[in-house]
């Protein structure tokens, strides 16, 4: 019998193929500036590299598009790293006319550390503040995107941002253990509970899934969007697979359909919707009645009163001050001689 800890682990080792050796690496050049081998020489991309809270030190790449509005943070599947993917993110710079950023995890590429559920988390939140703190990047204008595992760390982020732009979900899971095991339940030792997070995202959520995917069946993609609160409509690519389908000229076409609508949305459209998914409590309030009871009436469902004792021997009712007990007697400070000298 395993415990969920080891179950937990097993999990994670399904979860995470980084390439060995890496297909790049990084070095400061004759100038001080970080650059990477491997891949082509690119004066367009910046090549970071992060601490997160971990302690690990992450690699991105980063690209400005002067055309663009909005900026994409890239989360990649498991089995790849930037070197991989270079090619990949300068035609969707391109093609979509955004900023972009890609990142590899903890124990990917030329980063540090070892990957885990817990590693990934703090890794986007790295990227995430490097944007705001070294390119101006407000989540109003940031799309999140998750491929396969990534959507993980991508539902991870997008359920703690309340502004965000967009989300988009690419060959996404439901959870770590429902891609192992076929469960309608969910487990406490999973990893990426993407099937609970999804409900706390506010913004539009574009799934993208292959009908024929084999790794991550078709059902993963459908069953989170259905469970996303403003879903976009969703690309099910006929025939394809894990990962072939930016092959398929259908998965360009939406994903720029999808990036030009939620450009145009306006600052007030926004607010508006999230002032709609937000369930914000009523405000208290507070009645004193004329005898000497008063009732705290707030959002929850019990109502608490107090009430004020009146003196036994005066015709303070109710009175603020400190009282003293004399058997089952309230009396006041003058009356009980607590006042007099």
């Amino acid at each position: 019998m395993f415990s969920g800890c080891s179950v937990s682990s097993l999990a994670a080792k399904f979860a995470f193929f980084p390439p060995d050796p890496p297909t790049y690496s990084v070095k400061k050049d004759d100038s001080g500036r970080m650059v990477a081998s491997g891949v082509p020489r690119d004066h367009s991309m910046d090549v970071l590299v992060l601490d997160t809270k971990q302690g690990n030190k992450i690699v991105a790449f980063y690209w400005k598009n002067p055309l663009a509005r909005l900026t994409v943070l890239y989360s990649h599947g498991n089995a790849a790293d930037l070197g991989q993917l270079y090619d990949l993110f300068v035609q969707l710079k391109l093609n979509l006319r955004v900023n972009l950023i890609g990142y590899d995890y903890s124990g990917y590429g030329a980063s540090s550390g070892k990957p885990s559920e817990y590693s990934t988390y703090a890794d986007i939140e790295a990227v995430y503040e490097c944007l705001q703190t070294e390119y101006g990047v407000s989540q109003e204008d940031l799309i999140l995107y998750g491929q396969s595992v990534g959507s993980g760390p991508t539902l991870h982020l997008a359920s703690r941002l309340a502004r965000l732009r967009g989300v988009v979900l690419h060959s996404a899971i439901l959870s770590g253990i429902r891609v192992v095991c076929h469960v309608n339940f969910t487990l406490c030792f999973d990893i990426y509970k993407n099937i609970n997070k999804i409900k706390k995202a506010k913004c539009p959520i574009l799934v993208i899934h292959g009908t024929e995917d084999d790794v991550v069946n078709w059902l993963h993609g459908h069953g989170l969007w259905k469970l996303a609160k403003e879903p976009y409509e969703p690309l099910w690519i006929n025939g394809g697979g894990h990962c072939n389908l930016e092959l398929y000229p259908d998965y360009i076409r939406h994903l720029c359909g999808f990036i030009r609508e939620i450009e145009n949305i306006t600052t007030a459209t926004r607010l508006k919707k999230i002032k709609q998914t937000l369930k914000l409590p009523k405000k208290a309030t507070v009645t004193t009645s004329t005898a000497s009871t008063t009732t705290f009436t707030t959002n929850c469902c019990c109502r608490i009163k107090f009430v004020k004792p009146n003196c036994a021997s005066c015709s303070c009712g109710g009175c603020l001050t400190v009282r003293r007990s004399k058997g089952s007697a309230n009396l006041c400070n003058w009356c009980s001689g607590r006042n007099r000298r």
